[in-house]
C-alpha cells in the first residue's frame, strides 16, 4: 500500500506561488509515477503534472506549462509542486496520487493512478 499526504494548500494572492508537498509512504515505489491532479468547485476533476519516481520525466498540462514545476526528493519520499504566477482560476483542490507504473501514453488519466491523497486547498483571490 502506497499513501500519499499532501500539504502546502493556502490562500494567496494572484500573481504569487505556493509549494505542494506530497510525502508517500508504504511500500517500495521506486518505479511509481507520481502525478498532481486539481478539482474546482463544479469542475471535473484535472490532471495538472507528472513524474517518474526513477528517472524524473515529467508532463505538464498546457494550462499550468511555464508556471508550475514538479520535483522529487527520493530520500524525503516527497514530491513537489512549486506553483508561480498563480491566477483565479488555479483555484482548487490539489490531489497527489500514485500508480504503479512509469508514465505511459496515459500518464494524464486519473485512471493510471490508483492511490490517492486527500487534498490540499489552494485559493487564489484575485
Amino acid at each position: 500500500q502506497v499513501q500519499p499526504v499532501e500539504s502546502g494548500g493556502g490562500l494567496v494572492q494572484a500573481g504569487g506561488s505556493l509549494r505542494l508537498s506530497c510525502a508517500v509512504s508504504g511500500r517500495s515505489f521506486s518505479s511509481y509515477a507520481m502525478a498532481w491532479f486539481r478539482q474546482a468547485p463544479g469542475k471535473e476533476r484535472e490532471f495538472v503534472s507528472c513524474t517518474n519516481w526513477r528517472d524524473g520525466n515529467t508532463n505538464y498540462a498546457d494550462a499550468v506549462k511555464g508556471r508550475f514545476t514538479i520535483s522529487r526528493d527520493n530520500a524525503k519520499n516527497t514530491v513537489y509542486l512549486q506553483m508561480n504566477s498563480l491566477k483565479p482560476e488555479d483555484t482548487a483542490v490539489y490531489y497527489c496520487a500514485a500508480g504503479p507504473k512509469l508514465l505511459g501514453t496515459y500518464y494524464y488519466s486519473e485512471e493510471t493512478y490508483i492511490y490517492w491523497g486527500q487534498g490540499t486547498q489552494v485559493t487564489v483571490s484575485s
